[in-house]
């Protein structure tokens, strides 16, 4: 059984930052990809970024491109989001995800796990 928990999510102004976190449990994920995920109300779940577990390759959405950062701690099983520069279309509940892919994948299709998800707001 493979558990994805979210956690960091929360009201922030426009400019300022939060770290999302996603700590994975019940499997080795050596060849897994770990992707964070963002949907709006009334809109579709859309990739933000994506990381190999190991090698540490990366992939960010155009949208967010110098304002976050995706990182790992395979010590603590752990992926981050780093989120800087935030802006009211950022609000957004953002899921982590694990995909059995070799290769970084941006359609959400591709992912096998997702955690339950946590609350972005940003205010103007």
């Amino acid at each position: 059984q493979v558990q994805l928990v979210e956690s960091g999510g929360g009201l922030v102004q426009a400019g300022g930052s939060l770290r999302l976190s996603c700590a994975a449990s019940g499997r080795t994920f050596s060849r897994y990809t770990m992707g964070w995920f963002r949907q709006a109300p009334g809109k579709e779940r859309e990739f933000v970024a994506a990381i190999r577990w190991t090698g540490g390759r990366t992939s960010h959405a155009d949208s967010v491109k110098g304002r976050f950062t995706i990182s790992r701690d395979n010590a603590k099983n752990t992926v981050y989001l780093q989120m800087n520069s935030l802006k009211p279309g950022d609000t957004a509940v953002y899921y982590c995800a694990a995909a059995q892919t070799p290769a970084i994948s941006l359609s959400k299709y591709e992912y096998d796990y997702w955690g339950q998800g946590t609350q972005v707001t940003v205010s103007s």
